[in-house]
């Protein structure tokens, strides 16, 4: 018989099942703070349960979390990717980003991607799966471990890894509201920012739920024929659904949305194009972070010059939108999404 992976478990959760064991309920928040503040695997090393119950629980539960596959370390010590692979044989990416202000990690909300964007190597072999709230939590303390061996922890967090996020929204919804839970890793959500292609209903229904994550929104185009060559989920929630959703979420949160411009060499980079941006944005609480393509070699795709990357962002900045060009880093690893997997399953 499969024993019940207890990892991703809610506290409520553990303690309905804990009492449907016949245990007391404070038992629940024990196994929750053994799990996940202090990271243990093994009930074994649940010192303050009974002997007996350990063994008991030890041959009803698992604390399973990932292995990992594969490593890749960037030449200057900032980045560092990782290969998790789940009980099923499934493997997924993260990323640590070792930023100024404090240690970033990306993580997938799916096996794969269906959205079928044109520069994206996350969506070449398609989707093969959405992962659960544990399998998202299990990346996040896998990098969080890491960072404690050397007295250091996760400090933000971008589910902007493999995966349309807002496609496994129930998963991701919980992932986000244990990371913020006291018995978990307590963040803050203000430190939590999703990214999505831009499924507008989606959009509407996280704005409802009043957690004050950061939003991103995937644009990458100015106008709708060019953003549906490059995102196909445009043609079914057109560009300025997207950005009208966008808008009603900053407003309805008080949070600045971030657009995402990925800026490819004579693709979407000219100075019309920024025009055409700056027309469609202003007068939104919202920014706009460009970012130089990351190279995938079966897209073909270029990454513009310097002169071409400032000029779109002088642009921007001249007529008053708030503008960042992303930090290239992870280049030497292959760090754009899916690279790492791509590698593993051919």
């Amino acid at each position: 018989m499969e024993l019940e992976n207890i990892f991703g478990k809610t506290l409520l959760e553990l303690t309905e099942m804990v009492v449907a064991s016949g245990l007391p309920k404070f038992r629940g928040r024990q196994i929750a703070e053994w799990m996940y503040k202090k990271g243990v695997r093994d009930f074994s090393q649940m010192k303050n349960l009974p002997r007996e119950l350990r063994e008991r629980l030890a041959n009803e539960w698992v604390i399973s979390r990932p292995n990992k596959v594969d490593e890749l370390n960037s030449a200057d010590g900032k980045t560092s990717k990782f290969l998790l692979e789940f009980s099923d044989g499934v493997g997924v990416e993260a990323v640590l980003m070792r930023q100024p202000y404090g240690n970033s990690i990306c993580i997938s909300s799916q096996a794969g991607c269906n959205m079928g964007c044109a520069f994206c190597a996350s969506t070449l072999h398609g989707m093969v799966r959405n992962l659960t709230a544990g399998e998202m939590l299990a990346q996040t303390f896998y990098i969080n471990d890491r960072l404690r061996e050397i007295g250091e922890k996760v400090d933000t967090i971008v589910i902007m890894g493999s995966g349309e996020p807002l496609t496994n929204y129930d998963n991701v919804l919980k992932y986000i509201r244990l990371l913020h839970e006291d018995y978990c890793l307590g963040m803050s959500y203000r430190s939590i920012t999703l990214s999505t292609s831009g499924i507008v209903p989606n959009i509407y229904r996280l704005a409802a739920e009043e957690i004050p994550i950061n939003l991103s929104i995937s644009l990458h185009a100015p106008e709708n024929n060019l953003r549906s060559m490059l995102m196909p989920i445009n043609k079914k929630y057109p560009m300025d659904d997207v950005v009208k959703a966008g808008e009603d979420y900053g407003n309805a949160t008080h949070r600045r949305v971030t657009y995402e411009y990925i800026l490819i060499d004579g693709v979407n980079d000219n100075i019309k194009q920024a025009q055409e941006l700056v027309e469609l944005l202003k007068g939104q609480l919202a920014s706009v972070n460009l970012i130089p393509i990351n190279p995938v070699a079966e897209r073909g795709w270029n990454r513009p010059s310097s002169e071409r990357i400032n000029a779109f962002e002088g642009y921007l900045s001249r007529h008053h939108i708030t503008v960042t060009v992303r930090r290239e880093m992870g280049k030497d690893i292959q760090a754009a999404c899916g690279q790492l997997r791509n590698r593993h399953l051919k």
